[in-house]
């Protein structure tokens, strides 16, 4: 039993898979930048995308069992061959898409035209903007990408994203800290963007840093490893359970491979049954009430307000760091 699971059966808190609202296909570990906190490891010299092969058999179980959501993401999904394949198809299939945008793509030679693609097939957007101070982000994401991600905004804006068309930003702590109050960060962002740049957006994203990939490396060069995780244990926050993207979420690998969530994906924690399945393997009915698969990594998505890829997960969130705890 690990750490997460104590946590759990202290509080009788059973976790099973509800019924399929989101298919969340990771296109591949390719991207045009190299965060700091990514969790899929993702950078410019990566190599692992999907195939054609694959990229069609997914299709084709998404037109066979139309799930609400199709979530698109990478790396950087739109370098994938095959991104506007899965958004068409997805639409066509009457599911809502969304893209996993890191802004910076659209100033990216041969994406130009993605504001008005994006907009054209109703997709909705979930933009990567980890503060909206320039110096906080060009401190994790490199020089030049908070200037990039301002531009990229305005662009998405003149297109309607964020007055008829949703803009969600997503919200990432600094370094070994819980996310602040969701609705708090929300109207300082709001604020801040609208008065130094023009720029509007639906609503944030607070996400908590996962202790996985390039983020678990620099808590282990810091010395802060077990801090990190005794933060998210005594964070633990029973009320987010029933909400956790794993129970209605099915992450697909750039191989068709299947996981309860993006995180497990990076640490190759595979549905089985006897053998790894992949998507064209199972249908949404099949995958009720099973039985998820969990790590201590799983801390990080039931901490303070909770962490899902739609952001906080309850109302009590509490901003803490590990000089607090």
């Amino acid at each position: 039993m690990n750490r997460f699971e104590e946590k759990l059966a202290a509080h009788g808190l059973p976790l099973r898979r509800a019924g399929l609202q989101t298919l969340q296909i990771n296109v591949g570990r390719k991207c045009n930048q190299a965060c700091r906190h990514c969790h899929v490891d993702a950078a410019p010299w990566r190599t692992e995308m999907v195939g054609e092969a694959t990229a069609r058999r997914i299709g084709a179980w998404i037109e066979r069992h139309r799930p609400p959501i199709v979530d698109i993401t990478g790396g950087a999904p739109e370098i994938s061959e095959f991104f506007r394949y899965f958004v068409e198809t997805a639409r066509g299939a009457g599911c809502r898409v969304l893209d996993r945008n890191n802004l910076t793509i659209i100033e990216e030679p041969g994406h130009e035209d993605l504001p008005n693609y994006l907009a054209a097939h109703d997709v909705e957007v979930i933009a990567s903007l980890p503060c909206y101070s320039a110096a906080n982000v060009n401190q994790q994401r490199g020089q030049g990408v908070f200037e990039k991600s301002i531009t990229a905004l305005k662009k998405l804006n003149a297109v309607g994203y964020g007055t008829t068309r949703p803009l969600h930003l997503v919200y990432n702590p600094l370094g070994a800290s819980l996310p602040g109050p969701q609705a708090e960060l929300e109207a300082d962002y709001k604020e801040a963007l609208a008065r130094d740049f023009g720029i509007v957006f639906s609503g944030l994203y607070c996400v908590t840093n996962q202790p996985i990939a390039r983020f678990a490396e620099d808590l282990r060069k810091q010395g802060q490893w077990d801090e990190y995780f005794d933060l998210l244990a005594n964070s633990f926050n029973s009320a987010t359970v029933e909400g956790l993207m794993c129970r209605t979420t099915l992450s697909v690998g750039y191989q068709g491979e299947l996981y309860d969530c993006d995180f497990n994906q990076m640490l190759d924690l595979r549905l089985k049954n006897g053998a790894p399945l992949f998507l064209w393997d199972v249908t949404p009915e099949a995958l009720e009430n099973r039985s998820i698969l969990t790590g201590m990594h799983c801390l990080a998505c039931t901490a303070g307000g909770g962490s899902s890829c739609t952001g906080a997960l309850n109302t009590m969130e509490n901003a803490t760091s590990l000089h607090d705890a």
